[in-house]
Formats: structure tokens, C-alpha cells, sequence
């Protein structure tokens, strides 16, 4: 990410704010703006300017995203602080080639159902008139590309192919993340509302995406309508998590309450293990909905209270011959500490695979790994697999290297991978208590990697 630059465009916006309340009320802006306190001596203005100086590059991008929220600029410099921001994204490119095939595919199809909603997508992503944002704003009569839409998209629709307004809009150069967005809302309910119209758009759109290995997906609902997110054909799985089981060292009993709603019971010893039973969309599963998830199970109504027992829980089902494992865990929270209810939630002993049969008793055909060390459910669908190997991994019980067991371990990966689970390994004597610096390390270029802010 280039702090530099980022920096530069937010400096003025954020001294302009200077008029937008008096001396007294100065901090309670910063503070809102994620900004450090201000200091009580100078204008407001060297007040302001003096604490944004003081602002560390890690913590920009989360002073940027509220400004943008609660002071959103104009177009062009919105959307150049934007683009800074995605730039770590793990979006998967659309080469222009490809874009330009999607635009084709829909020059005879309607581009919206919702002409409101549609010029909404357009204003939050586009630069319609550069020097009228505010004109606009105001109900004034639109002008520029604003009012070339209105002519040739709206009015007279047979002017402008697809084709012509994508290129209008700058689509084909855009940023992958950017463009993404647009073919998201280009799918919503809010621009098609209707199902069959949405999902007709995502057939239209999802060949020639897919020649560039990414697609439309539907990957949660709302209000009764499927959502659809672009995400990758290889980096991705291709279902929503139904049974999220874990925080159980031990082989949970099992049984099927119902099976035509998949309905699970534990059948003793329910305290031993977690089963977190709500949907989890594309965002993935965050510390904040476990929280929220356990305070409502729990009865937990002080949230102070709930995070820690939640904690001591997940802590709890570790196994105690494995302190390089309670290494690991414990460095993820003190390394991220105040950032970590945003963050992917880290789930310790989760379970994968689950047969009541022994593996002994299946034979060749035992199911491998049945529980995974930690589980990080990552937006799109991303799912990541974190184990620490100890001797027991590639040594029998008298400490000698064994063969077997390796191999066993190394088809076990080559199966998680092949399902769509990205696997990462720590070898147990490299989890030392001197070491949590690269624990955390780690995780920062894991989350930079699949474009997940940790500020």
C-alpha cells in the first residue's frame, strides 16, 4: 500500500474538517476519525494537523475509511483513496479483454430493473462529473456524464450498447476490486429486483468471467433475495459452511436429530464442544459474530464478559501436551489485541471430517485428519487450515522417523487442497515464546494476502 500517497490525499481533507465544529468538540471529531487526541494549545486548524501528523502509517487506512463514511469526498479523490486501499486486496484480476466480453454479452440485455438504484451504483463507484458532485447534490439538473446517462441509458436506451457505457464509465480501467463491485451490484436485488432477473444477469456475465477463472456467485441472501460475489474458481469452495463443529480435543458423539434439516444433537457431553450454527456469509466468520453468537447462546449480556469467556473456552479445548498450539493462539490476540473483533475468527480443534466408525474398523477407506488445529472461515469463501506439527506428525511413539506417517499427513494436505482449503504449517519448535513477533508476522502477510484490513 502506498502510504505516501495515501497520506497526501487525506492531509487536506482531514484540515479541512477544521470548520466542521468548534475548539471543545475538536477531540470528539478525532476521535471518531480514529485519530490521537489533539493537542490543547493553537488554531484549529494546527490542532487538527498536528494529530494527523501523529497518526502511524498502519493506522491510515483506518482513518481513511471513516472519513470517507462519515466525510466522504468527491469522486475523483474518493475514488483514488479507495483504489490505495484495495491495492492489497486479493481480488482476482478481469483483464480488460474479459470485461470487454462481459459487456458485450449484456448489449442486449436490460442493464436494471431500478434506475434509482442503478445511478446509486454508479455514483458510489464512478466519477460522473468531476467538478459537479456537489451541484448534483443538491437537486440541480444533472450535467456532464451524468447527464449522458440520463440521455442515452435512461431515456433512449438503444443509444448506448453496454459496451459504450462501460467504456464511458472507464470500467475497462478501473481497478480489478472496483470493477468487481460493479458487476456485484449489477446483480443485486436493489438494481434487479427479481430473482429470475438476477440470476439471468449472473448466467449472461459468468461465462466470459469464467474464461479468467473467477465468477458470480451466490453466497448468502437478504431480505429474500440471493447475493452474488465475484470470487475465484481456484482459490474458493464452492459451498456455504452448514456444520461448523470445534473447540473439542476429544471425538464428539454425534447423531442426526433430523436429517432432512441436518439438524445435529450432541449426545453426551454437549459442554465439550461448540457447534456454531448460523449462517456465515461472504464476509466469513469474524471474532465480532462468534462474540455475538456466544453472548446469545450463553445468555452473556455484558460484552466485556462475553469476549472473555469466549476466550477461556476456545483456550480451554486446546490440547495440553500441545503448548506450542496455546503459543500460536495466544499470540494471534495479543499481536492484534484492539483489531481483532474485525478479524477472522481463529477456531481452535475444529472438526473436518466425522464417521462413527473407527479407522480400523472403516479400513482404506478411513477418512484422514479429522480435526484441523485452527480454521479461519476468510471472506469469499476463502477457507484456511492452520497446523502445528509436533513429533507425532512424522515420528512413531519412540521418537524414530516414520515413513508411513508422514505419507499420511502429506495425502491428507494434498486431499484439504484439492477441496478448496489453503493449509499452512508451523513446526512445534518454532513456536517459542520469543517468537510471537513472527506469529503475528505471519498472520498480517496471511490477512494482506486475501485482502483482509487488519486496521
Amino acid at each position: 500500500m502506498d502510504y505516501a500517497q495515501l497520506r497526501k490525499l487525506l492531509a487536506p481533507l482531514v484540515t479541512a474538517l477544521k470548520d466542521a465544529g468548534t475548539h471543545t468538540e475538536l477531540p470528539t471529531l478525532c476521535e471518531k476519525l480514529g485519530l490521537p487526541a489533539p493537542t490543547a494549545d493553537g488554531s484549529k486548524r494546527e490542532r487538527i494537523a498536528s494529530s494527523f501528523e501523529a497518526v502511524a502509517d498502519m493506522n491510515l487506512p483506518g482513518v481513511a475509511r471513516k472519513l470517507l463514511l462519515h466525510h466522504p469526498p468527491n469522486a475523483t479523490t474518493r475514488n483514488q483513496i479507495q483504489d490505495i486501499l484495495w491495492s492489497d486486496s486479493a481480488c482476482s484480476p478481469i483483464p480488460k479483454r474479459y470485461r470487454r466480453e462481459v459487456a458485450r454479452r449484456l448489449n442486449s440485455e436490460d442493464l436494471y430493473g431500478d434506475a434509482r438504484r442503478f445511478d446509486d451504483l454508479l455514483e458510489r463507484l464512478w466519477i460522473l462529473d468531476a467538478n459537479d458532485w456537489m451541484h448534483h447534490l443538491l437537486g440541480g439538473t444533472p450535467t456532464g456524464l451524468r447527464a449522458e446517462i440520463h440521455q442515452h441509458v435512461h431515456r433512449h436506451p438503444e443509444d448506448w450498447p453496454a459496451e459504450t457505457l462501460f467504456d464511458q464509465l472507464g470500467a475497462y480501467d478501473a481497478s480489478d476490486q472496483r470493477f468487481a463491485l460493479f458487476l456485484e451490484g449489477l446483480a443485486s436485488a436493489d438494481v434487479r429486483p427479481d430473482e429470475a432477473a438476477q440470476r439471468h444477469f449472473v448466467a449472461c456475465v459468468n461465462e466470459p468471467l469464467r474464461s479468467c477463472g473467477v465468477e458470480l456467485r451466490e453466497t448468502s441472501s437478504e431480505g429474500g433475495y440471493p447475493v452474488f460475489s465475484l470470487v475465484s474458481l481456484h482459490a474458493a469452495t464452492k459451498g456455504r459452511p452448514k456444520n461448523l463443529i470445534f473447540a473439542s480435543p476429544d471425538k464428539p458423539d454425534l447423531r442426526f436429530r433430523d436429517a432432512l434439516d441436518n439438524h445435529i444433537e450432541i449426545v453426551t457431553n454437549a459442554d465439550k464442544v461448540l457447534v456454531y450454527d448460523r449462517p456465515i456469509g461472504n464476509d466469513g466468520l469474524r471474532w465480532n459474530d462468534l462474540q455475538q453468537w456466544w453472548s446469545d447462546t450463553e445468555q452473556i449480556a455484558d460484552a466485556t464478559l462475553a469476549k472473555r469467556s469466549l476466550y477461556a473456552r476456545l483456550k480451554a479445548s486446546l490440547p495440553r501436551n500441545s503448548p506450542p498450539q496455546t503459543l500460536l493462539f495466544d499470540a494471534f490476540f495479543e499481536g492484534f489485541r484492539s483489531a481483532v473483533p474485525n478479524l477472522p475468527a481463529l477456531l481452535p480443534e475444529v472438526w473436518l471430517h466425522w464417521d462413527p466408525r473407527a479407522v480400523k474398523e472403516r479400513g482404506p477407506d478411513a477418512l484422514l485428519r479429522f480435526r484441523m488445529d485452527f480454521l479461519l472461515l476468510l471472506p469469499q469463501g476463502v477457507r484456511v487450515v492452520i497446523e502445528v506439527d509436533g513429533k507425532h506428525h512424522y515420528a512413531d511413539a519412540t521418537g524414530t522417523a516414520d515413513v508411513q506417517r508422514y505419507a499420511q499427513m502429506a495425502r491428507a494436505d494434498r486431499e484439504l487442497k484439492l477441496a478448496g482449503y489453503d493449509v499452512f504449517r508451523f513446526g512445534a519448535a518454532e513456536l517459542q515464546p520469543t517468537t510471537k513477533a513472527d506469529v503475528k508476522a505471519f498472520f498480517e502477510a496471511l490477512f494482506k494476502r486475501y485482502g483482509v484490513p487488519t486496521s
